[in-house]
């Protein structure tokens, strides 16, 4: 009980007093949702990666091995989730909405703060949640933003679109730069990590201005469904690749947790910049963050107890 206090206060809380304050705000002043779906994409979210790419210190046999476990997880989930919508009779976009809101988890602005509460800051298990958090970006906005764009324009123009992209030479250079230890002067470096310091609370804020639009009375039953994947099945599905491998101790630990994070807040914003469903997406990220508070204090328990 202890700890599930703890979440709430230090973790859950923080998240939605942002999102309460997007919300009043939208509801006062009716703002563009779309710009601040834009700012995220491609203001924001490049600074953010950049950063962090930037700035971290990786172990290149980690990354390789939390690689796998990251494609390993999002294809079973992916093949999962596409057969769920097609069962329940989910349209094309929807059906894209529904995959990418159980494939796309919370891993910065909420498994970041998890890492450190659970692991006391401890260097190990920080990189992994930082590979973590670096893989589902670029799964996000790679995958994540041709997906939704293929629907409309094709798949040949959604994957050209991609390299217009400004997160796709964010992760590059900040990659390149940290491999060749390439110093970075001040009058860059300092605005790049104001911007980067912005995201989460944009992010946040973003998503309580959609909440604050949508309409409840449908689409519930795909929410429920969305729920069950990402909260309960995806931690399964982590626990499983974990003893197949045979991966034990702190690695063990952080990688279960990390995959129980909610639905990513991107994956609304990024539904919203391409008119994919917003408010579907909007509500599975609400739901999702909400139940966590539950699911993930027992896989931290379960971790705990198992490795």
């Amino acid at each position: 009980m202890m700890e599930l206090f703890i979440i709430l206060k230090d973790i859950i809380l923080p998240i939605f007093v942002i999102m309460a304050l997007g919300f009043v705000m939208q509801t006062k002043f009716d703002l563009n949702i779309q710009t601040l779906a834009r700012l995220n994409i491609f203001f924001l979210v490049p600074g953010f990666i950049f950063v962090k790419l930037y700035s971290t210190k990786i172990s290149f046999n980690l990354f390789g091995n939390i690689l796998l476990f990251f494609i390993l997880y999002v294809v079973i989930l992916y093949v999962i989730s596409h057969f769920i919508g097609k069962a329940i009779g989910l349209e094309k976009g929807e059906k894209t909405t529904f995959s990418n809101s159980t494939m796309f988890f919370n891993s910065g602005n909420y498994g970041v703060p998890v890492n450190d509460l659970v692991f006391k800051s401890d260097p190990l298990a920080m990189s992994i949640q930082v590979i973590m958090l670096t893989l589902q970006n670029i799964f996000l906005f790679s995958y994540g933003i041709f997906s939704l764009q293929s629907i409309k324009v094709g798949k040949l123009k959604a994957a050209l679109g991609y390299f217009r992209m400004p997160v796709l030479y964010a992760m590059l250079s900040g990659v390149l730069l940290n491999v060749y230890n390439v110093p970075i002067p001040s009058f860059i470096w300092v605005p790049a990590n104001y911007i980067a310091d912005a995201m989460i609370a944009l992010a946040l804020f973003t998503l309580g201005a959609q909440v604050a639009k949508i309409k409840f009375s449908t689409g519930l039953t795909t929410v429920y469904y969305s729920l069950a994947l990402r909260l309960a099945v995806g931690p399964l599905i982590a626990l499983a690749i974990i003893y197949i491998f045979k991966v034990d101790g702190i690695v063990a630990q952080a990688l279960l947790i990390g995959s129980a994070m909610p639905t990513s807040v991107n994956s609304a914003v990024i539904a919203e910049e391409y008119n994919n469903h917003p408010d579907l997406a909007a509500q599975i990220v609400l739901f999702s963050t909400l139940f966590s508070a539950i699911t993930v204090t027992l896989v931290i328990y379960l971790a705990r107890f198992l490795f």
